[in-house]
């Protein structure tokens, strides 16, 4: 199928084509119609599916087609005429046609960029990111512009609801960019509450990595007879991506096994994932002093930081980016050929997602988990959870000093004793059930659940996420 296969505006299409897309993907080819012939929808897709496309493609054909806005100042042109006329200018509240809701800054951005590249031969069409830790000053012009198309955060949306700034009257579609995450974040009641102040005439379209629980409860509340898509199951997926575990006895072996693969000479680009925002600063610059060029990214860093370090690794400038999950939701880098999960994730969910960011656009990936002996129960939740095996590894002088027996031969996907896939090496143990953990606490700093020690080399508690 083709692009234009799908009805879309021939502005569109040719910005497409100059930006190198050649065909839809499967989530476009039956989002995109659904879309554009006006119904709700319900969608359910991998991590680097196209789904930016496949909710913006269609709303833009739609606003593109909708009839111009009547002559008249801009509310940025009203401002300038009072001041003008020595009058004090009354602010005057944006109205968007379409409103895009997302849980990080970094997606928002992303989307706002993708939409950029799509209506480059729209000029009517303007769309703008309303993000937490962008200067209110700089958010306030660009709502002075009256914006057709707004993606923002819901905190900070909230923020310039609540004082007036912005007036969802005139909104024709509403859209939920991984729902899921958002209501993971404790985003409900911000998004009950935009929800509420749209019209009932919206077109609404929701996507998710699933459409089960609190999601889809949620789901049949914001909308009017939407039509499911499910392309993928999130436990169904990344078959391009190998992945692994190394199993390792504490802090000072994991350190020395990470440094060890990040000198791997197919390594491009890689991202490390921590549970806290103080491991991520940490581990970024022991990297640097161990001659990596390595930067950090969490929440607790101003937008302008986040900005330019994301830059800086879309331009190679840096090669391992340590993240922690919510900051890192969104890369989208082609150039990442390895994932390292320095600690496991809080929920399985969460796994899926940190290893999309290798894999990307068609190309191959390594995903390398770093496993504390006590935290052998999260990998099997893991494994249920993407119903795939992660098969072990040994690096030859990097042997853990534990030894364990054979798992279960009842392994996801039929796995039989001797079954060597997904990279492990004839000779190498192919998976090993880790021991009780040791009462002298050894490993600790392992993190996400509750099986194992959450604490630092400084005895402190760690707190999971990006908080």
């Amino acid at each position: 199928m083709t692009f234009e296969a799908l009805g879309l505006n021939t502005s569109i299409i040719k910005a497409l084509t100059d930006a190198g897309y050649t065909k839809p993907t499967p989530v476009q080819e039956q989002a995109v119609p659904a879309a554009i012939a006006g119904q709700d929808l319900l969608v359910s897709s991998q991590t680097g599916s196209g789904k930016t496309a496949a909710f913006m493609l269609p709303s833009l054909h739609r606003l593109s087609a909708s009839e111009p806005a009547a002559a008249g100042k801009t509310p940025n042109q009203e401002m300038q005429a009072a001041r003008a006329r020595g009058e004090r200018p009354r602010f005057k509240a944006a109205q968007p046609k379409m409103l895009v809701l997302t849980p990080t800054r970094e997606l928002a951005l992303q989307v706002t960029t993708n939409t950029d590249k799509y209506s480059v031969n729209l000029r009517r069409l303007k769309a703008v990111s309303i993000l937490g830790g962008m200067p209110y000053p700089k958010q306030m012009q660009l709502l002075a512009k009256n914006p057709e198309i707004l993606v923002a955060t819901p905190g900070r949306l909230i923020d310039h609801m609540e004082s007036g700034k912005i007036d969802f009257s005139q909104l024709e579609i509403l859209v939920l960019d991984e729902a899921d995450r958002m209501l993971d974040m404790g985003f409900i009641d911000d998004i009950e509450k935009i929800v509420e102040a749209t019209p009932d005439t919206r077109q609404t379209m929701l996507f998710s990595a699933t459409l089960d629980g609190v999601v889809g409860n949620m789901a049949r509340r914001i909308t009017k007879n939407p039509q499911v898509i499910q392309i993928v199951s999130a436990a169904n997926k990344h078959e391009n991506i190998t992945q692994r575990v190394h199993f390792v006895d504490d802090l000072s072996h994991k350190n020395r096994l990470l440094d060890h693969l990040l000198r791997d000479d197919s390594l491009d680009q890689a991202v490390v994932f921590t549970a806290t925002k103080r491991d991520a600063d940490t581990i970024a610059d022991r990297l640097n002093i161990a001659g990596f060029s390595a930067a950090a990214l969490h929440g607790d860093m101003h937008q302008g930081a986040r900005n330019r370090t994301l830059d800086s690794l879309r331009r190679g400038q840096v090669k391992v980016l340590v993240a922690t999950d919510v900051a890192a939701r969104g890369i989208d880098v082609p150039t990442i050929t390895h994932v390292f999960n320095y600690d496991l994730p809080k929920f399985p969910e969460d796994y899926v997602h940190r290893i999309g960011r290798t894999g990307r656009a068609g190309r191959n990936g390594l995903a390398i988990s770093l496993v504390n002996h006590a935290e052998g129960m999260n990998v099997k939740r893991i494994e249920r959870f993407t119903k795939q095996l992660i098969p072990v590894n040994v690096i030859e002088g990097y042997e853990p000093k534990k030894t364990a027996a054979p798992r279960s031969t009842s392994r996801p996907g039929g796995w039989k004793p001797g079954d060597n896939r997904g990279g492990a090496k004839p000779g190498q143990r192919t998976f090993s059930k880790p021991n009780a953990p040791r009462r002298d606490g050894a490993g600790a700093g392992g993190g996400g659940y509750k099986g194992s020690n959450p604490r630092s080399t400084d005895g402190a508690r760690r707190s999971y996420g990006d908080r």
